[in-house]
C-alpha cells in the first residue's frame, strides 16, 4: 500500500543516495526485483533482515554493472568507480585510486565539456547511451530477454533514436537490438545503434575515461560515425572507426589477450619454480622487449572480477557455437582455474593439514582497489580450508561485508571463520597465512609483524609483495609464486 512505498522509496534514498530519476530508472530496469523487494516489505518489517535482503538482491542481480547513474551529460565517466556510485547499496565509499574526484570532473577539463556538449548533440533523439549486464558466462541476454526489451525500450519510441551500446556484449547483440527496435516500431522513425565498447578498469575509470588509449566506435552509417567523433572531438586520441561486430570484437579481443599474458606468465612462473628460474627477473628481461611490454607480467594467484572471466567464457563459447575450437583462450582459461587455487595446492603438497589450523586470510577482494569477489581466488581458497576444519581469521579494508554473504562469521562447512579490522589482528597467533589481495595495508607489513605475532611463522603469498631472501632471512617459512 501506500506505507510500503513510501518506505521503499525513503529506503532507496538511504541505501542508494539517489533522487527521482534514479528511483525511477532502477524501478524501469529492475521492475522482477523491485516486485520481490516490495514483497519482502509487505511481509516483514524487520529492517536489519531487509537490509541484509536488499544485499542479497543487488549481488545476484550484478546491479553495480547496470550504469544507471550516466547522466546524459558525462557519459561513461563513472564507469566501473565500484562503491563511489552505488555507495550505499554496499555500506561504504572508496574512492581509492582515482584520487580527488572534483580535480578530474571540472568543468575547465576540455574532454568532460566535449561529454556535455553531447546532451545538445542528441537533443533531437530520444535515448543517449545504453547499457546492458551480462552475468558469466555472459549468456545471450539480449536474445533470452526480447519480449522484455521490447516493452522497455519500445514504449518511448516516439523520436528517431540512436543507441550507443558501451557494455561488452556478443558479437551481433548491436544488430540484433536494432533489427528488434525496428520490427516493433509504432512510429515511423529513424532508429540507428551503434557499439561503443569502454576499456576502463575497475577503480581507475575516471582516469581511463579522460586518458583513454583510444575510441572505439562501430556504425553502419556516415551519419551515426559523424554523430559519435563530435562527441569525442575534444579527446584528443585516436578513434577507431569500424564496423559494429568488428567494435564488439575489439573489446572481447583486448580482454582476452590480457587474460593470455596473465595465464602465460602464471603457467611460466609455475615451471620456473621447478627449474630454479625467478620468474620477477625473467619478467624484468622480457620487459625489455617492446613487441611484449612491461604489463601484464606479474604472476599470481589468476585473474577475477567482472570482465575477464566473462569474457574470455563467452568468446570461447562464441566460438564453439560456431564450430571453431579457440585453443588459446581455452587454454588460457584452464590455467587459470588451477592458477585461482595455486596456494592450496601449494600448502597440500608441503603436508600441510587445516584441521583445528588457525588460519589468517590477508585480502578478500579480486584484486586491491575493489570490493569486487566476482571469480576472487579467496572464494576458491577459502571453502577449501573450511571444508577441511579451519578455523580462518580474515582481513580485507574493502570487502569483508561481500564476503560474509557467502561466509557469515561463526561456524561454517567444518570450520569457523571471523573476520577483523587490521592486517596485523589477523596474524594474532595464526599457524599459517595466506596472501590474497595486494593491498597496501598489507604490503607495508614488516617480517617482524609475521613473526612477533603468528605462532608459526608460515607465509603463502599469492601476490609476490616481499622478497623470499629477506622473509627466510627472518625465519619465516615463505612460499610465494614462480620465486
Amino acid at each position: 500500500g501506500i506505507n510500503t512505498t513510501n518506505k521503499f522509496n525513503s529506503y532507496l534514498d538511504n541505501i542508494l543516495g539517489c533522487g527521482e530519476t534514479l528511483k525511477n530508472k532502477i524501478k524501469i530496469s529492475f521492475q522482477n526485483f523491485i516486485d520481490l523487494l516490495i514483497q519482502k516489505f509487505l511481509y516483514n518489517s524487520d529492517e536489519k533482515e531487509l537490509d541484509s535482503f536488499l544485499d542479497t538482491l543487488l549481488w545476484k542481480y550484478n546491479i553495480e554493472d547496470h550504469q544507471f547513474l550516466m547522466d546524459k551529460n558525462i557519459f561513461n565517466i563513472l564507469r566501473g568507480m565500484e562503491n563511489e556510485t552505488l555507495k550505499g547499496a554496499w555500506g561504504k565509499s572508496y574512492l581509492l585510486e582515482e584520487g580527488n574526484i572534483k580535480d578530474n570532473y571540472n568543468t575547465s577539463n576540455k574532454k568532460v565539456q566535449s561529454s556535455r556538449e553531447g546532451s545538445s548533440i542528441f537533443a533531437n533523439y530520444s535515448r543517449g547511451y545504453r547499457f546492458f549486464g551480462l552475468n558469466e558466462p555472459s549468456s545471450y541476454i539480449i536474445m533470452e530477454n526480447e519480449v522484455y526489451l521490447q516493452e522497455r525500450m519500445n514504449s518511448e519510441l516516439a523520436l528517431k533514436r540512436f543507441d550507443i551500446v558501451k557494455s561488452t556484449v556478443p558479437i551481433g547483440t548491436n544488430e540484433k537490438i536494432e533489427k528488434m527496435l525496428k520490427d516493433n516500431l509504432k512510429h515511423d522513425v529513424h532508429v540507428e545503434v551503434a557499439s561503443n565498447p569502454e576499456f576502463l578498469a575497475q577503480g581507475t575509470a575516471v582516469r581511463d575515461t579522460l586518458n583513454a588509449s583510444r575510441i572505439v566506435i562501430g556504425t553502419e552509417s556516415k551519419k551515426a560515425e559523424e554523430t559519435l567523433k563530435k562527441v569525442y572531438a575534444n579527446f584528443g586520441v585516436p578513434i577507431v572507426s569500424v564496423n559494429r561486430r568488428s567494435a564488439e570484437m575489439i573489446k572481447y579481443a583486448s580482454n582476452d589477450f590480457l587474460a593470455l599474458k596473465i595465464s602465460y606468465m602464471n603457467d611460466l612462473a609455475n615451471l620456473c619454480e621447478l627449474v630454479g628460474a625467478d620468474v620477477k627477473d625473467v619478467a624484468h628481461g622480457m620487459s625489455f622487449d617492446a613487441r611484449i611490454g612491461d604489463r601484464f607480467l606479474n604472476p599470481g594467484i589468476g585473474y577475477g572480477g567482472s570482465c575477464f572471466p566473462k569474457d574470455t567464457k563467452a568468446l570461447k563459447s562464441l566460438a564453439a557455437d560456431l564450430g571453431y575450437d579457440l585453443k588459446t583462450v581455452s587454454a588460457a582459461i584452464e590455467v587459470n582455474a588451477l592458477q585461482q587455487k595455486r596456494l592450496y595446492t601449494k600448502a597440500k603438497a608441503a603436508g600441510v593439514d587445516f584441521k583445528e589450523l588457525k588460519v589468517a586470510v590477508l585480502g578478500l577482494a579480486f584484486k586491491a582497489g575493489t570490493d569486487d569477489l566476482r571469480e576472487a581466488s579467496s572464494l576458491k581458497h577459502v571453502p577449501l580450508f573450511l571444508e577441511e576444519g579451519a578455523n580462518i581469521v580474515a582481513f580485507d579494508p574493502v570487502a569483508r561485508k561481500n564476503f560474509e554473504r557467502f561466509y557469515p562469521e561463526g561456524d561454517n562447512l567444518n570450520g569457523n571463520i571471523k573476520y577483523v579490522d587490521t592486517a596485523v589482528e589477523a596474524l594474532k597467533d595464526a599457524d599459517i597465512c595466506f596472501i590474497m589481495t595486494e593491498w597496501s595495508e598489507i604490503k607495508k607489513l614488516k617480517a617482524e609483524d609475521f613473526t612477533g605475532n603468528m605462532k608459526s611463522a608460515v607465509v603463502y603469498d599469492g601476490r609476490n609483495l616481499y622478497e623470499p631472501e629477506d622473509m627466510k632471512n627472518a625465519g619465516i617459512e615463505y612460499y610465494c609464486i614462480g620465486r
